[in-house]
């Protein structure tokens, strides 16, 4: 657990080093250091079963934790973002210069048709993103927030029909940054289910997914619907349909959950950098702050 608070304290020190953040309000500097300390208090070390939503279990593994909705949903609000009623919560790292999140939600959408995911049109997919994407941008800047753009496919989208899993990766920076901007990467997994969808989405940076694909799936894999709520279980005289397929689903939804991620490209530059940092000014005293409020239990659970 005393990784997991140092985590967030670079993290909360990554993010007052955004300009929008750094020169924001007092009020707003000041619920995102709530907010920080809310999370610390109610992170889960793995290993243990997470129940998601009533749908399904996530057995998470030893070396993570997961935040239940609600703290992590004031986190993402604190940061900028429009957390929705469908979050289910957050998976963070607990390992010495790990730089990503993953932002778990169950959408009970329906059933979801997958037999348009043999042709995928990946141009038109990453062009209705992009319009998603400026939409969600009318209100960054009205929050006075930074606006972001979609760069291109990371990973184009990929089904496993066998699994009903769905991966796909774009990446995003700050609008108007130059190319060599560290873009900041949404690496999204999914796993369907007979009444809706559990979305995995980990943020990270460009340099940094290639070696992080492999901790996404690996999460991924670790989540398993319950019986009955298994996407073979789905009865047609009976349940509710979706109405839209995969295509839609990367397309249109998740150009709007792409605004969710406002401040990835330009929080994950800077966080990059202060990891490893032993002493920063907010950081060290955020972290002092959280290991006051964990008492023993943060020195007796290092997870």
């Amino acid at each position: 657990m005393r990784r997991i608070a140092a985590w967030l304290a670079v993290l909360a020190a990554a993010l007052f080093a955004v300009p929008a953040l750094a020169d924001g309000t007092a009020a707003q500097q000041s619920e995102m250091a709530a907010a920080v300390a809310e999370v610390t208090a109610a992170v889960q070390a793995g290993p243990q079963k997470i129940a998601i939503a009533g749908q399904a279990r996530l057995d998470l593994p030893a070396g993570y934790g997961f935040v239940p909705a609600g703290p992590a949903g004031k986190l993402l609000k604190a940061m900028g973002n429009r957390p929705g009623d469908d979050l289910a919560g957050l998976i963070l790292p607990a390992g010495d210069g790990d730089n990503w999140f993953m932002v778990v939600r169950y959408v009970a959408s329906g059933y979801i048709k997958d037999d348009d995911a043999r042709d995928w049109k990946a141009d038109e997919l990453l062009t209705s993103m992009r319009e998603g994407t400026e939409q969600g941008n009318a209100e960054r800047r009205q929050r006075g927030l930074p606006e972001i753009e979609v760069v291109g496919w990371v990973e184009a989208p990929r089904y496993e029909a066998a699994s009903h899993r769905l991966v796909w990766s774009v990446s995003s920076r700050a609008k108007g940054s130059p190319a060599a901007t560290d873009d900041g990467i949404n690496y999204n997994t999914l796993a369907l289910g007979r009444e809706g969808y559990v979305s995995m989405n980990l943020v990270t940076g460009l340099k940094e997914v290639e070696a992080q694909k492999p901790i996404a799936r690996s999460l991924l894999a670790a989540l398993e619907f319950d019986d009955g709520k298994r996407y073979a279980d789905f009865n047609s005289s009976t349940d509710k349909v979706a109405e839209y397929g995969l295509a839609a689903l990367v397309a249109g939804v998740a150009a709007k959950k792409l605004g969710f991620f406002a401040l990835a490209a330009a929080f994950l530059a800077k966080f990059a950098k202060i990891i490893g940092i032993a002493v920063i000014a907010g950081g060290a005293g955020l972290l002092k702050l959280f290991r006051r409020n964990k008492g023993e239990a943060a020195d007796t659970d290092r997870a």
